[in-house]
């Protein structure tokens, strides 16, 4: 299978904050990688480069066949990009943001008022196509952003974090477009905090954390390098976590997580059904009260925490994207378009 994005050794410095520190990644052609990892891992500076926004300070990368540095002129005419911060127009209806779009494309007057039309169906915007987009909602902003990045139908689409701050609805909405778009060949480079996202889009995922990778395969793949199955187990009284961690530990194949807040316990382990008797049988002989009991896979949630140390949450970084760096991004890749 042809590789559609390709970055060998990728570097990026902010004064003395590395961004990206050698980072390497392929994303086959028509398949969705998964980026995962908290804001600051570097994962918008991958996005800003492989979209020519910015110059790497050492390595290359090539997408669908053109250096982003030497190519990127003809580069931006293949690609589409939506950023974290929607990128609208406030003062022009949707219709008419995506109608500049398309004649900054030079898809002709026609075109372009059909492209528009044609993506605000899409994007479930028809009936608010008409109306001023500063009275847009977030999660209506946002698909607008991503009608944006596909006025051009372009064969690569880069979108980062497209459903951050979104309510349940709208991200699954958001989902369903995604994935619509990958049924029809697109290859996407998605990336994302979220663990269920990636779970549920991305072909393969790519875990990141300062600035590199430190895992890379299918979800299957990646949860089967932490092995085994996890207990997990509720206590009545968060006092006695401590006690149950003794209990379960060693029939446990790592360290036991406790969160003091739900009064949680979990292990991972091997053996199934008869290391869940056992440890039950420990806890009760130890007089440890328990509200819930389960054994279950582990998550994407468990992978990052075993990889990284921490959960995959949100922290502030020079990684983050401002509103204005995003507007500006919205127009460089229209200008180099037109």
């Amino acid at each position: 299978m042809t590789n559609a994005i390709v970055a060998q050794g990728l570097v990026k410095h902010y004064g003395e904050v590395k961004a990206l520190d050698g980072l390497d990644l392929e994303v086959a052609e028509g398949t969705v990688l998964g980026l995962l990892g908290p804001n600051g891992a570097g994962k918008t500076t991958c996005v800003r480069i492989l979209s020519t926004l910015l110059k790497p300070d050492a390595g290359s990368a090539t997408v669908a066949g053109h250096d982003v540095v030497r190519d990127a002129k003809a580069l931006r005419r293949l690609i589409g990009l939506s950023g974290q911060n929607a990128a609208v127009d406030e003062h022009l209806t949707g219709f008419e943001n995506l109608d500049m779009v398309g004649r900054l494309y030079h898809l002709g007057r026609e075109r372009s008022r059909q492209r528009a039309r044609e993506l605000l169906e899409m994007l479930d915007l028809t009936e608010a196509g008409d109306r001023i987009t500063k009275g847009y909602s977030g999660g209506m902003r946002r698909r607008l952003d991503l009608a944006a990045a596909l006025v051009a139908e372009p064969p690569i689409l880069f979108l980062d974090e497209p459903t951050t701050g979104l309510d349940p609805r709208s991200r699954i909405s958001m989902w369903d477009v995604i994935a619509g778009l990958v049924r029809g060949g697109t290859t996407l480079l998605l990336t994302t905090q979220y663990l269920e996202e990636a779970d549920r889009l991305a072909d393969r995922i790519a875990v990141i954390d300062h600035g590199t990778v430190i895992a890379q395969g299918t979800s299957d793949e990646l949860k089967g390098q932490i092995g085994g199955e996890r207990l997990e187990f509720t206590l009545a009284d968060a006092a006695q976590l401590g006690v149950a961690r003794d209990c379960v530990v060693p029939l446990g194949i790592g360290e036991a997580v406790i969160d003091q807040h739900s009064r949680r316990l979990s292990v991972p382990v091997t053996g199934g059904a008869a290391v869940l008797v056992e440890a039950l049988r420990a806890l009760d002989a130890a007089g440890v009260e328990l509200q819930d009991v389960g054994l279950r896979r582990p998550t994407l949630d468990d992978v990052f925490l075993t990889l990284t140390g921490h959960a995959a949450e949100e922290k502030e970084s020079q990684d983050d994207e401002s509103e204005t760096t995003t507007t500006q991004t919205r127009t460089t890749t229209k200008e180099g378009a037109a």
